[in-house]
């Protein structure tokens, strides 16, 4: 009778693992340029490219049903994309797969739109954190494995919303190259072996115990909230000349923020002639041994060039930007802090003309006003605090470095004691009015300077802590 009750116990306390086949993928090709507004959803390819010119551009999107085949919260032990390469060219790619935080419609979805007239916030798709990546050549035939079961495990846990679908874009980051060009067999092709399919298994295993764990400490997520800002002088140009993003990645860490606005990030540009948004990413992830998520968009609009970089601890809820006027820029990315939602947004405004700032300031204030509170916009603003553009700013937003004079926790150093970052404080965090939930801690510009005194950047990095409430 005992031997019978603990057979039961250990039965009742087994999880066995499932494997579950998706093959349903919904995909789709976005094409720039002259192909923006055209759907290719009944080919039997999909495609990706890297090109300075967006006729040329290609990335392949797929979603997935885990909303209505997996109950919410189920334990995810794996979750692999699999595509088969159909051709293309000859030199071998690294192909990435994001997170695509925005639904679509595949019958409709064009580079331009994601449904019939309704944008996508970012054109050729809402990119939001990298989770894999993959070398694809062009051997018809070939499986090609992105391992996501990061991104299903978030899906599924609910961290993007209620809506479950797992959603992914295909891109290829590289350099331009007419030989990039790749071909996958899409979910409308004649052998059901070579479509597109997300494997998952489910569950935690099987259980030997025949008595439950004991139950885990309490614990409590710190609700602090640590913002940082800097210019880095094209993604890492010392004061010497030297190119060194690596210094600034380790002073990055020292400071140790969640969430990281970066102007003057470059990217395949003649500052450094690579990817500065990846490599910082990678630095991080080394340096740390965690997983940094990050925005990028240039001024331009372009995939590449000079822009903004957000880089987060934190998964991206959704990410976004927004040209501006006089070949500026806005980035945004929705992060979840305790339960609460917090927009945060990095810029660089006009170096020259204060009323090329004051017109962009208002288009910055504008768009942030579309996003709900908590909202924190940082970024090189291009003026002092006695300058004109101020009060355009401060009538809806705190200047942090400020207000943290006033509680008498600002921090900067001997020489600096005004919080200056370049030659005058034009590098700011602010937060919004009614960002009621956010309070502020302190703010602190920290002395770079080496022994002979140079710096990582010609600007000073300004760090804002809140407490999420």
């Amino acid at each position: 009778m005992a031997l019978t009750a603990a057979l039961l116990a250990i039965a009742a306390t087994a999880t066995a693992q499932t494997t579950l086949t998706i093959n349903q993928a919904n995909a789709t090709t976005l094409r720039g340029g002259a192909y923006a507004y055209t759907n290719f959803s009944t080919s039997t390819v999909l495609e990706t490219r890297a090109s300075s010119d967006a006729t040329y551009i290609r990335r392949a999107l797929f979603k997935f049903d885990t909303d209505t085949t997996i109950a919410a919260g189920t334990p995810i032990q794996s979750a692999i994309l699999t595509v088969t390469v159909a051709g293309g060219n000859p030199e071998t790619r690294t192909i990435s797969a994001f997170n695509e935080p925005t639904s679509y419609d595949q019958t409709v979805a064009t580079w331009m739109q994601r449904k019939s007239g309704i944008y996508w916030s970012e054109q050729g798709g809402d990119t939001a954190a990298r989770y894999a990546t993959a070398s694809v050549t062009n051997t018809a035939g070939t499986k090609v494995r992105f391992d996501v079961t990061a991104l299903v495990q978030a899906v599924v846990r609910g961290d993007f919303g209620s809506s479950r679908y797992t959603r992914i874009l295909l891109v290829d980051e590289g350099g331009s190259s007419r030989d990039s060009y790749k071909q996958y067999y899409s979910d409308n092709a004649g052998d059901p072996s070579t479509r597109p399919v997300l494997t998952i298994v489910t569950g935690s295993g099987t259980t030997t115990t025949t008595t439950p764990p004991p139950p885990p400490p309490v614990t409590t997520t710190t609700s602090t909230l640590r913002v940082l800002q800097w210019n880095t002088h094209h993604g890492g140009y010392r004061t010497d000349g030297v190119y060194d993003p690596d210094l600034i990645a380790t002073w990055i860490v020292r400071m140790n923020p969640d969430i990281v606005s970066l102007n003057e990030i470059e990217r395949y540009t003649g500052w450094g002639n690579e990817d500065q948004p990846a490599h910082f990413a990678a630095l991080l992830q080394a340096k740390t041994g965690r997983t940094w998520y990050y925005k990028f968009a240039s001024v331009t609009g372009a995939a590449t060039g000079n822009g903004n970089l957000i880089l987060s601890r934190y998964p991206f809820v959704s990410v976004s930007s927004q040209l501006l006027s006089y070949t500026r820029v806005i980035v945004q990315a929705t992060i979840n802090v305790n339960g609460r939602t917090i927009n945060f947004f990095s810029t660089h405004l006009d170096d020259a003309s204060s009323s090329y700032r004051i017109t962009e300031i208002g288009q910055v204030k504008s768009w942030a006003g579309g996003f709900s509170e908590q909202r924190i916009i940082a970024g090189d603003f291009n003026f002092w605090p006695g300058a004109a553009e101020y009060p355009y700013m401060s009538s809806a937003y705190y200047d942090t470095w400020a207000e943290a004079v006033k509680l008498g926790t600002a921090v900067a150093f001997a020489g600096d004691e005004a919080g200056n970052t370049r030659n005058s404080r034009i590098d700011y965090v602010w937060y919004s009015h009614s960002a009621s939930l956010l309070s502020l801690v302190s703010a602190q510009v920290y002395d770079t300077r080496d022994a002979n005194g140079v710096m990582p950047s010609d600007h000073r990095p300004l760090v804002a802590v809140y407490q999420v409430k």
